[in-house]
């Protein structure tokens, strides 16, 4: 895939459409609590930083989940879209809202310590612990803030 893409998805009644860039063909998922319940799994979603623009918002939901984040969904269907900072300088969109999820490697997991051991990925991928993401997050933050 080409990272210069710009891809069309939407949610599964079409009523929420949008485009994004990813900024690479890796995918990851996450395995907190929150993205848990809030996708019914866990959260696989690709890093599409400020690129993220809604064309029809009327139907997209927001909801605020921590003090810097919040969660996109369509309102009229409930598909899980999009996770994104509060300013809106990053955001995660789900493999599974765009037409092709197959295009994206799955590299990463994410809050690896917050996994139930009822279930586990066959594939081989980077792990981090919620403290090790937490910490890797706030140096790339100082360091964008720099």
């Amino acid at each position: 895939m080409s990272v210069s893409a710009k891809l069309e998805g939407r949610c599964l009644c079409g009523s929420v459409r949008f485009s994004a860039k990813p900024e690479s063909d890796e995918m990851g998922t996450c395995h907190c609590s929150m993205c848990r319940r809030w996708s019914g799994g866990t959260f696989m979603s690709v890093a599409c930083g400020d690129s993220l623009e809604i064309s029809n918002d009327a139907d997209l939901g927001l909801y605020r989940s921590s003090e810097w984040g919040e969660r996109g969904f369509c309102k009229s269907c409930g598909s899980t879209l999009m996770w994104r900072m509060l300013d809106g300088s990053h955001s995660y969109v789900s493999i599974q809202a765009f037409e092709n999820p197959a295009q994206f490697r799955f590299t990463t997991e994410i809050f690896i310590d917050k996994k139930p051991d009822n279930y586990a990925f066959a594939n081989d991928t980077s792990k981090m612990t919620e403290a090790e993401f937490l910490a890797a997050y706030a140096s790339t933050e100082d360091a964008d803030n720099g």
